[in-house]
């Protein structure tokens, strides 16, 4: 299920990309990304804009759900996860350490006479 779902996810996460570029800027006709001199017949005649902004909410749609439901599957406690399970090594107990070597006391100043 969580192999589906990641494939899912990977496959309308770069249906969404390549829609968004698809889609022209302020003022740029969707035809010329095709080569076309008539935009308005691309798409049919309510042209590009609509059909590309359904397919984007759709698609936006999908991702968000698939985003969730994976955070949501691979958040359980006992699920599987990139990290190791243990980071750093675990520090020995307290006792166990070592103590210190004692310091000799300084030798007292010769005082002059």
């Amino acid at each position: 299920m969580d192999i589906l779902l990641l494939i899912l996810h990977i496959v309308v996460c770069l249906a969404l990309i390549g829609i968004v570029l698809l889609q022209g800027g302020k003022g740029a006709e969707v035809g010329a990304t095709f080569g076309a001199g008539a935009s308005q017949t691309i798409f049919g005649a309510s042209g590009g804009q609509t059909f590309l902004g359904k397919l984007t909410t759709g698609a936006a749609i999908i991702f968000m759900l698939t985003s969730l439901a994976l955070a949501i599957f691979w958040g359980q406690p006992g699920g599987s996860s990139v990290m190791p399970e243990q980071v750093a090594p675990a520090t020995p107990p307290a006792q166990s350490m070592p103590a210190a070597p004692a310091m000799p006391a300084p030798a007292p100043a010769a005082q002059p006479k």
